[in-house]
């Protein structure tokens, strides 16, 4: 590709992501939905201006490992602690169930093979911090007892997800599953996930340091893109998708994150907000690429749209993608059926999470292009209709007493 057509491309997925965002936010949907569709318009589904090339999928790449940076960097460990059990059995409900309704459709009702049903379940168990954050926020419920709960189980789901996602990544690697080949993975990330919170945090205080005594701006933007990248360098070294080493990144430097062995290493406050701040432009440039290029890699004209297979399967994943969630509300047995409602309803969005999975998929060759398009309509679906049944429902009961009592704001 010429320079000169790819800077015209990029400038064409970036200007129509952010219209496209605008206007599903102007609707009350989250942004992500519009970059999804932005990608669908622009690629072979409709018009067909862009394709997703090699350059262009490696943005999108830089794009999913910030997003996972950004989501470790907003986990709050604490907010598990103030939660307790009631996140832990919720988060648990809402992985395990929908993994496993997931896996055994795929596997049994439609015929599919071992890893694609195991990608399938996988994809199903993701919870989306960021829409669910922002639904809560826009009923004003944040910070009630439900509120709570979900926030920490979503906190959970995204520490399982990026696990499973782990482990998924493996087999797909290997095309077999392997009890060895799992157990050496699961060593090599334990053994990251310790190693890289603790050179990260020795990288912060470096940084801090010089950040105050440099007359050149930029320093903390430029290092810690460095350190991410090189944490997705080594997350690839061991096996793992790339993305995890986003993650830990993100996880070691969060202000809210604290490591139980070493006191010395404590949290800097001032230096994480200032990464949030700094790396906050970054991260809003590249993610958009990246659910663009879902879009883009969409081709809903090779689906075929009037076989019976296609609406059976993601109408019955769509289902089970909904239902799994709600089951972990309704494992909160002491709880009155509207709060364990309001719980499990909270828990269904997919967003970015399930997009990752989706794509991964993808890339790795488990999706063909009905599946892959299957998937991409349930995860979008999921995530484009819960703001608007949970606003309705605390709209019919919000007022009950069995949803007014309030946390402790957070």
């Amino acid at each position: 590709m010429e320079a000169a057509q790819f800077f015209i491309e990029l400038a064409g997925i970036l200007i129509t992501a952010r219209l496209a965002g605008e206007l599903a936010n102007r609707f009350g949907a989250p942004s992500v939905i519009g970059e999804l569709t932005a990608g669908i318009l622009l690629g072979p589904s409709v018009l067909g201006w862009i394709e997703a090339t090699e350059i262009i999928r490696l943005l999108a790449e830089i794009g999913i490992i910030l997003l996972l940076f950004e989501v470790g960097l907003e986990t709050d460990i604490g907010r598990l602690a103030r939660s307790g059990s009631r996140s832990v059995i919720v988060a648990l409900g809402g992985f395990i169930v929908p993994f496993l309704l997931g896996y055994t459709a795929s596997r049994y009702l439609f015929g599919h093979d071992l890893l694609l049903a195991l990608f399938i379940g996988g994809t199903l168990t993701a919870t989306s911090i960021g829409v669910t954050v922002r639904i809560l926020r826009d009923v004003g419920r944040q910070n009630s007892r439900e509120g709570q709960i979900v926030l920490g189980a979503a906190v959970i789901d995204d520490l399982l997800g990026v696990l499973l996602l782990a482990v998924l990544y493996e087999f797909s690697r290997t095309g077999e599953i392997s009890l060895t080949g799992l157990g050496e993975l699961a060593v090599f990330i334990g053994i990251f996930f310790v190693v890289a919170p603790i050179a990260a945090k020795l990288v912060s205080y470096v940084v801090g340091h010089f950040s105050n005594v440099t007359e050149i701006p930029g320093l903390v933007t430029t290092s810690i893109i460095s350190l991410v990248l090189v944490f997705a360098w080594l997350a690839h070294a061991i096996g793992a998708p790339e993305l995890i080493g986003g993650f830990a990144a993100g996880l070691a430097l969060s202000r809210r994150f604290f490591l139980p062995f070493g006191v010395a290493l404590a949290s800097n406050p001032k230096f994480a907000d200032e990464v949030e701040r700094d790396m906050r432009p970054i991260v809003q440039l590249f993610t958009p690429i990246f659910f663009v290029t879902v879009g883009l890699s969409l081709d809903l004209r090779a689906v075929e749209w009037t076989s019976g297979f296609i609406w059976l399967f993601s109408l019955s994943v769509g289902f089970i993608a909904i239902i799994g969630k709600i089951t972990g509300g309704y494992l909160l047995v002491r709880e009155h059926w509207l709060m364990k409602s309001a719980v499990g309803m909270a828990m269904v969005p997919r967003g970015e999470v399930g997009l990752i999975f989706a794509e991964l998929g993808r890339s790795s060759g488990i999706f063909d292009d009905p599946t892959y398009a299957a998937v991409v309509l349930v995860v979008a679906y999921t995530t484009l209709f819960s703001p608007f049944w949970i606003k309705l429902f605390y709209r019919l009961f919000g007022h009950r007493p069995e949803l007014a009592e309030e946390a402790h704001p957070t």
